[in-house]
This record gives structure tokens, sequence and C-alpha cells, in this order.
């Protein structure tokens, strides 16, 4: 499976990632691909980026070493209502928005607040992707939560760098692929790089979803065309 765009990456704005801008761009180029979306932590993780951060990013050229780059943020989903960190104002003037569960920022609850949550948060209108739904720190009702994201035309995530950091993401990481591929939901394979020589690696994702039956033409990131149409279709300004 070949895929030409990466939509999780965070630079040294997030805290605790550790190359710039040109840097990844660079890094991505180097590995053929055609787009990369740049997807700093919102404000609530501790040592990510203020508001402000995202509101600015519009100083950022849209191509750079060849590889178009979109302006994003990875928020962080705040309560059971899926309330995000970033205000209505920022989100809207982004290119992607990801959103996902992290244990600083919303303490893990039993799975049906869980799965809650997220139900909430690929409502919102602004969210276009759920990022790392099969962490183990955050059970969930993978059915459930597949259904939605297909009904909702949004994507969830296989995240690359579960595998390393987040034990037990192997299975639960099945289970997201598994129900994905039932339900016809949207893929999207996340390198979540916090370095650049990470952009663009997904072997453990491809494999994951290889097993698991889905097909390339489930998965959003195989090309910046099909990125693209998808924000597109969303009614992400920029695309409009």
């Amino acid at each position: 499976m070949l895929l030409l765009a990466d939509l999780h990456i965070h630079t040294v704005a997030s805290g605790h990632a550790y190359s710039t801008v040109q840097e990844i761009a660079s890094a991505a180029s180097e590995r053929g691909l055609e787009l990369l979306a740049l997807t700093d932590h919102g404000p609530a993780m501790p040592g990510g980026a203020h508001e402000y951060y995202f509101g600015n990013l519009r100083v950022l050229p849209e191509c750079l070493y060849g590889v178009e780059i979109l302006h994003g943020v990875e928020a962080n989903i705040m309560d059971v209502q899926g309330k995000l960190d970033l205000p209505e104002v920022y989100l809207q003037r982004l290119d992607i928005v990801l959103a996902g569960l992290h244990v600083p920022c919303l303490p893990p609850a039993d799975r049906d607040r869980n799965t809650q949550a997220l139900v909430n948060a690929l409502r919102n209108p602004y969210v276009d992707i759920i990022v790392h739904p099969g962490n183990p720190d955050f059970p969930i009702d993978f059915a459930v939560v597949a259904q939605v994201a297909a009904a909702e035309g949004k994507a969830l995530e296989l995240n690359n760098s579960s595998f390393l950091v987040r034990q037990g993401s192997w299975e639960y990481c099945a289970e997201v692929a598994r129900f994905a591929q039932r339900f016809g939901a949207l893929v999207s394979l996340g390198s979540d790089a916090h370095f650049s020589a990470d952009v663009g690696k997904f072997g453990r994702a491809i494999k994951l979803a290889l097993e698991a039956g889905i097909s390339p033409e489930q998965v959003l990131n195989t090309s910046a065309e099909r990125v693209i149409n998808f924000l597109t279709a969303r009614g992400k300004k920029r695309f409009c």
C-alpha cells in the first residue's frame, strides 16, 4: 500500500517534539510525500501551542520543498460532550482538524463515557479525523465509533507511533481496523511523528490495515488529491 500523505505530524511547537517546519517538510520531500499536515497539540496539552499559534499558521507557505502543507491541529477532547480545546474562531480557519483523547486533558473513564466523548467529537462539524482511537487507556465500543465515523464521513486513524509508545495498542487498533472495514469507515494512517526522521513512516499501521482487509480505496491518505477532495467535500475554507 503506497501512502503519499502524512496527516499527523508534530513540530517543536507541541512542546515535546523536536523538529521545525522546514526540517519536517524537507524530510517529507525526501520520502516522496506529496502532502503533509502540521498538527501540533492544542493548548490544553502540557507544553502545547497557544491558540494564537494556530491563528498565525496562515503565515506559512502552502508548499515547501515541493510538498503541500496543510495547517492543522491535534485538538484535545476535553469532556464527554466532545468539547475541544481550541475555540471555533480558530478551528474554522484550519485546513484539517484532528481530535483525540489524551490522559493529561481528560482522565480515562468507563467504556460508555469514552465512547460518547468520541461520538460527540465525530459530530463536531470541524473535526475530520479521530486520532489513535485504539489507545488502550481509553476503552471504547469500537462498533459504535466506527458506525458513527462512517455515517459522518469522518476518518479513524491507525497510529503508527502507538505501537511503540502505548502498550497493548496492537490488539486495540486491530479492533478499530476490523470495525472500520466492516462498516466502511474511512481510515487514515498517521505517523504521529515527533521527529523529522519519522515523517512518512507507516509500516506497522499498513501491516495492521492489510491484515484487517482494509483496501487502499478505504484509506484517506493514499494521495494528496484524495485528501484535498475529502477536505473540499467537507467545506474546508482553503479548498472551497
